[in-house]
């Protein structure tokens, strides 16, 4: 009998290791890859060239770029059968400088289930649970602070360049987009801000499906139209918006606008 129940044990227990080192197996339905996105900036489809007074817009302003900075947050990857992945392991938040080569690349950190991907969206800006106040305390990062008495948190982008104005005399923009403040009786003081306006907005890429292999890397390149914050749908003339909109809701408005379709894939390797 002692010996009959011994064995039982002994069978029972190597069935439980059995069992367990399979569940150990990775499964062919849970393989994963990787991605990784990297970032072009193009004005009139050709590539960007800072400090160079050799650009036109919508409304026939002279214009140059000196810098470009933003945050893109909430990247999602949507599969047809409406399941999607949102980018958040390690980040979810990814800064972008013209001036910083390594910001130009995101190698993102988290597994992508292997498998085919209809689109990718994102957040342009950081939304507003999020965007808090010294929640960067480094640079360049902590460079995008947004005063707190303006609503706190971080700008979701600035361009700052120059323009020629109708007397061709040479001024600076500051196209600064951030939280918007609503005025009493459009009075533009601090003491007149009644309400705060997130500015944030989602963006939907066209022609961006792609598929995830098992232990590859696939590299997606979005593409900033510089050119179309300044004319779809909104034609924003330098001239009437002056040189800096931070203060200036409706500017900022014009811009959240004109920002759905500035974004687009390029190669997709």
């Amino acid at each position: 009998m002692k010996y009959a129940l011994l064995i039982t044990f002994l069978f029972g227990t190597l069935l439980l290791i059995n069992v367990s080192c399979n569940n150990d197996e990775p499964d062919d339905n849970t393989t994963s890859g990787h991605i990784s996105f990297s970032f072009t900036h193009l004005v009139d489809g050709l590539a960007l060239q800072k400090d160079n007074m050799k650009y036109v817009n919508a409304a026939g302003n002279p214009y140059e770029i000196n810098q470009v900075m933003y945050f893109i947050s909430d990247v999602t990857l949507h599969k047809s059968d409406g399941t999607k992945k949102l980018i958040s392991d390690w980040k979810e938040i990814h800064y972008v400088d013209i001036d910083i080569p390594e910001t130009l690349k995101w190698d993102v950190y988290d597994d992508i289930p292997a498998g085919a991907y209809d689109s990718v969206s994102f957040v342009f800006g950081i939304t507003g649970e999020k965007n808090k106040s010294f929640m960067f305390v480094n640079p360049p990062e902590v460079n995008m602070m947004w005063p707190d008495i303006l609503g706190g948190g971080y700008h979701y982008m600035m361009i700052n360049g120059s323009w020629k104005d109708n007397s061709n005399v040479i001024k600076s923009y500051a196209f600064h987009m951030g939280i918007g403040q609503l005025y009493k009786s459009n009075v533009i003081e601090i003491d007149s801000i009644y309400a705060f306006v997130q500015n944030y907005f989602p963006v939907s890429l066209p022609a961006s499906a792609f598929t995830i292999e098992k232990d590859k890397t696939r590299n997606i390149e979005l593409i900033m139209n510089i050119e179309s914050w300044f004319k779809t749908p909104h034609i924003y003339d330098h001239n009437y918006w002056g040189g800096a909109i931070m203060q200036n809701q409706p500017a900022m408005q014009m811009a959240k606008e004109n920002g759905v379709d500035v974004f687009k894939v390029g190669t997709i390797k």
